[in-house]
């Protein structure tokens, strides 16, 4: 981009942004506007990981941004709470990281946020109905006889991913129409005969989705397990599932939510807080972004947003039947995070991880977490299990979650000192989680649309990623590649 044109949009950006700051302070609702002849270079919607991302890079590129964040706060399903007693510091949202991560590893260090490594010594459970086998925590399955079936069945399904697999345009895969014509149900009983082996493979794909295995295409799961690497790693499913080398190997010490917490602090006044975006007007020279903090203007806009939910936004002139389609496609997990926490570790001294996986209820996944020197167990709510309970009282939570506990590692369980959680289904910008997921059908019939700009209008969100998508890190890749898009139409 030419030099001059990045000062003087730079310098007309810092005036603009900063008066639209004053008039949200000064206004006392958050409402503000601009006029057309203050048109920025782009307007960011959502100020998540992925809108963040592509924020700090327009701005490093000399680009004039604005970023419109619905919440009061940055971070989008990278959140922090805090426990009601002793106010630790809890995860609510995305909490690992792993090899091959390295966008969002290089911000961890930018920003100066430390990992720790997830403890993973002893043995981890497997819990299927009721029967508990365990497992040495090196391990993302069980070694037993009937589970040999389930891991040649998952072998065939890494395969699949691998043998040609185009990452990040799953439609392009030879066998794409097939694929996207199963769900990953479908796809496992055709490959496992065994109700256990079945288990196993359903349990490899509801962990990190959050859905059950008759509501994801089976396309979009193996692109799932390919994404899990980088350009110069193959993306393998011993890495999406494992501790030690693998996606869940450290957590972020005072939570992930720091890292883009940080990242809003840096972007200053380009941030508007409690902005949701009710319309993108792109029929004139400029983009007309109307929100709740006001109206925005902008030669180019970026919606870094999942595509479950982007359709909440109206557009003029209507977006492709190919862009309608893939949003209406998609769809978000259910998910809650409960973390209860303790004074001691009480599962290691019985040789114990503190990791489940299974299809225990309310609870199928667990890992030990921390939070200022105490020790925690953290679990997912899931699929049917969360939709019971979106409405629950939280006492009702709390008693079948450390019931699930007890289940699981003895009656210590039940001393918890703290409780936190969040559920991510009733998160009025999020609406589940911790990722988008397409039905059968959707990826062939609409996939190049998960991309492809529409007029000025650009697409982010850990959807859009190409690799470690459903991850911090793939939502940090895909701002970063929007980004890259608007200085190019820019330059």
């Amino acid at each position: 981009m030419n030099q001059d044109i990045s000062r003087r949009r730079l310098l007309g950006t810092t005036l603009a942004v900063a008066g639209v700051a004053a008039g949200s302070v000064a206004l006392g609702a958050g409402r503000a506007s601009s006029a057309p002849g203050d048109a920025v270079d782009a307007v960011v919607v959502g100020g998540g990981l992925s809108g963040l991302a592509a924020a700090k890079s327009l701005a490093a590129g000399g680009a004039s941004v604005v970023v419109l964040e619905a919440r009061g706060r940055a971070g989008g399903r990278v959140h922090n709470i805090t426990s009601p007693k002793v106010g630790a510091t809890l995860d609510a949202g995305a909490e690992f990281i792993g090899p091959t991560q390295n966008h969002i590893a290089a911000l961890a260090r930018e920003y100066d946020v430390r990992t720790i490594p997830t403890y993973n010594q002893g043995d981890s459970i497997f819990w299927n109905s009721g029967e508990t086998s365990r497992m040495p925590a090196a391990l993302p399955l069980p070694l037993q006889a009937d589970t040999l079936q389930a891991g040649a069945g998952l072998a065939r399904a890494q395969a699949e991913a691998l043998a040609g697999f185009p990452v990040g345009e799953p439609w392009k895969h030879p066998n794409a129409r097939y694929l996207d014509s199963l769900t990953w149900e479908q796809y496992s009983h055709q490959i496992a005969t065994t109700p256990t082996a079945r288990a196993l493979m359903q349990v490899a794909m509801s962990a990190p989705l959050s859905v059950r295995p008759d509501e994801v295409s089976a396309l979009y799961f193996l692109n799932y397990i390919a994404a899990s690497g980088d350009e110069n790693n193959p993306g393998t499913l011993i890495r999406l599932l494992s501790t030690d080398d693998g996606a869940q190997e450290s957590l972020f010490e005072g939570g992930a939510a720091l890292i883009p917490l940080r990242m809003a602090r840096a972007l200053g006044t380009r941030m508007v807080y409690n902005a949701p975006v009710r319309s993108i007007d792109w029929s004139g020279p400029t983009a007309t972004v109307t929100s709740a903090a006001g109206t925005f203007h902008a030669r180019k806009v970026i919606v870094a947003m999942s595509p479950a939910i982007s359709d909440q936004i109206r557009y003029s002139p209507g977006l492709p039947a190919t862009r309608i389609g893939l949003t209406e496609g998609y769809h978000m997990g259910a998910v809650s995070k409960f973390a209860a926490l303790y004074r001691r570790p009480f599962w290691r001294a019985k040789g114990l991880s503190g990791q489940v996986y299974g299809n225990g209820r309310p609870i199928d996944v667990t890992f030990e977490s921390y939070a200022e020197d105490r020790h925690i167990l953290m679990g997912f709510i899931s699929a049917d299990a969360m939709r019971r309970l979106d409405r629950a009282p939280e006492s009702q939570i709390v008693r079948e979650c450390i019931d699930n506990f007890v289940d699981y590692f003895g009656p210590e369980a039940r001393d918890f000192i703290d409780h936190g959680i969040y559920k991510w289904d009733l998160d009025p910008w999020a609406q589940g989680g911790p990722v988008a997921v397409s039905s059968p059908g959707t990826l062939t019939a609409y996939g190049p649309a998960l991309r492809a700009p529409v007029g000025p209008i650009h697409w982010a969100g850990t959807e859009t990623a190409d690799y470690w998508t459903g991850y911090m890190d793939g939502a940090v890749r895909s701002g970063e590649r929007a980004a890259r898009e608007v200085l190019g139409s820019l330059a």
